[in-house]
């Protein structure tokens, strides 16, 4: 089980680049060196962030991507949604399908727990507080 998946960390390195960069456009090209995300990877990854409204783009010789959000208001939490559907680790299934188990599984139940101070914990770590860390 993979935590957080390529595209999550990608997104969230392009994010901190932006939000640790300078004000006004950043080429994907400069994001792509910088943060060490292959360049078409990078260009699919802004695209999502652009169709959520997270960054915005601009053409030209002075274009690129900035944001359209405060990175403070940008939370691990929504990334992973937007990249991954969500953190579940209780999925149930067995060969592709539910569990027999599944209504009194106590498995089941301390793992929905887990899941739950997981998604809490990422909800408190914002793109703000990472680029404070890497100031720091």
């Amino acid at each position: 089980m993979k935590l957080l998946t390529k595209h999550t960390d990608y997104a969230i390195r392009a994010l901190l680049g932006l939000a640790v960069g300078e004000d006004g456009y950043v080429s994907a090209k400069l994001i792509s060196k910088q943060q060490g995300i292959p360049y078409q990877f990078l260009r699919a990854i802004l695209q999502e962030l652009a169709k959520k409204d997270l960054i915005e783009s601009k053409s030209g010789p002075s274009g690129g991507v900035r944001l359209t959000v405060k990175p403070e208001n940008i939370n691990i939490t929504s990334l992973i949604e937007i990249f991954q559907g969500g953190l579940e680790f209780s999925q149930c299934l067995f060969r592709e399908q539910l569990c027999q188990n599944r209504g009194n599984c106590v498995l089941r139940s301390e793992l929905l727990r887990i899941e739950k101070i997981v998604n809490n914990e990422f909800n408190g770590i914002t793109i703000q507080s990472l680029a404070d860390k890497l100031k720091s």
